[in-house]
């Protein structure tokens, strides 16, 4: 190991306390119900065929953005998104901002804000007898992303 350097255990971001809110309109809401969730940004990568090469070239052309998550089966605001949608065809855009800080972390604080959100599916009503905690699955897609706050860059982190 020489003189590599370590990550202290301390510096792992905790997640749940994370804050996580939607913003629907002009009505902002804290989905302090969630228990989990994950964006990802997936790049479209198209093949290049090049003259001359025999193996492929590849350039990024475009990308997706999909998010999902696990609510307690507690509120309704996604549920009236469908409801509205059903009656008018109006499923309106939204967007969500989440933020890890772990005070006992040098990494400091993220926030990704998503924009152009929409949910891929429902749940509309469920129960599951002798369950004792109900919960759903929420996901769907976004269009872009903006990042105001960055993590720090750990001590050893860079190497140069």
């Amino acid at each position: 190991m020489g003189n590599t350097a370590i990550m202290d255990a301390g510096d792992a971001v905790y997640g749940s306390l994370a804050e996580c809110f939607i913003t629907i309109g002009k009505r902002r809401y804290n989905f302090m119900n969630l228990t989990e969730f994950e964006s990802k940004w997936d790049v479209t990568i198209s093949d290049v065929k090049i003259l001359g090469k025999v193996g492929m070239g590849h350039k990024a052309a475009g990308g997706k953005g999909t998010w999902k998550g696990t609510a307690h089966y507690n509120q309704s605001v996604l549920r009236t998104m469908a409801n509205q949608y059903q009656k008018t065809g109006n499923l309106p855009y939204f967007e969500i901002q989440v933020s890890n800080e772990d005070s006992s972390s040098s990494a400091g604080r993220q926030t990704i804000i998503h924009r152009g959100c929409l949910c891929d599916s429902f749940i509309l009503a469920k129960f599951q007898a002798g369950e004792e905690i109900l919960d759903e699955d929420i996901s769907g897609t976004f269009e872009s992303w903006d990042m105001p706050e960055k993590f720090k860059e750990l001590e050893g982190f860079r190497t140069n």
